[in-house]
């Protein structure tokens, strides 16, 4: 998938978040996005998803060479992020199962949440989870996703060091030809992105 921005704008009110941004993600590249808390990353990252339209400028997604709508970028994306929820009154494999009839998933949920180490909770409801356990669920739904695009925002909220271990051997296996996407201020998150793009190169 191509995602690409032209003079790209958005604003709340009278106050402008970011402006003139025009840049092109391509399939197959990691990308990561910078800059202070309360810049505008996370803006950014819902726009280029489609959840946002500009308040000017272009938003553009293309699949081969079929232009897709705004309307269904969502098909195309998973993105894990902080304003995200799961719903902490089904179990984690329950939770997975419910979110794969939406996404096509690339392994059975039990093979899911064993690989991101929480097969011994996946019969506990997850408002039982500490929250880096919760933290995990959110990357096992996003990350196992079948779809090209993977957004990441920050990503590693509430991870311990195996957590982390844990989210750089995903990034390694489960990555391939997807277009990946970090909004982050920690080094640790952005460590193996090919590319920056720092938003207050837009202000």
């Amino acid at each position: 998938m191509k995602i690409w921005l032209s003079d790209a704008g958005k604003r709340f009110n009278r106050d402008w978040i970011f402006r003139h941004l025009s840049y092109t993600f391509i399939a197959g590249r990691s990308y990561a996005i910078v800059g202070p808390n309360g810049s505008g990353k996370s803006t950014l990252l819902q726009l280029i998803s489609g959840a946002l339209a500009p308040s000017e400028g272009k938003a553009e997604w293309s699949v081969g060479d079929t232009s897709v709508d705004a309307d269904n970028v969502f098909q195309h994306v998973s993105i894990c992020a902080p304003y995200l929820e799961v719903v902490e009154e089904m179990t984690a494999l329950e939770f997975l199962q419910f979110h794969g009839k939406f996404k096509k998933m690339v392994l059975p949920a039990a093979q899911i949440l064993e690989a991101v180490s929480l097969k011994s909770a996946a019969h506990k409801q997850i408002r039982y989870y500490s929250s880096g356990m919760k933290q995990r669920v959110k990357l096992a739904q996003a990350f196992f996703s079948d779809t090209p695009v993977l957004l990441l925002d920050e990503p590693c909220t509430n991870l311990d060091e195996a957590g982390y271990e844990l989210y750089y051997s995903l990034l390694r296996n489960y990555c391939n030809g997807r277009l990946v996407i970090v909004c982050s201020n920690e080094e640790r998150e952005l460590a193996m992105c090919e590319n920056r793009l720092s938003i207050l190169d837009y202000k």
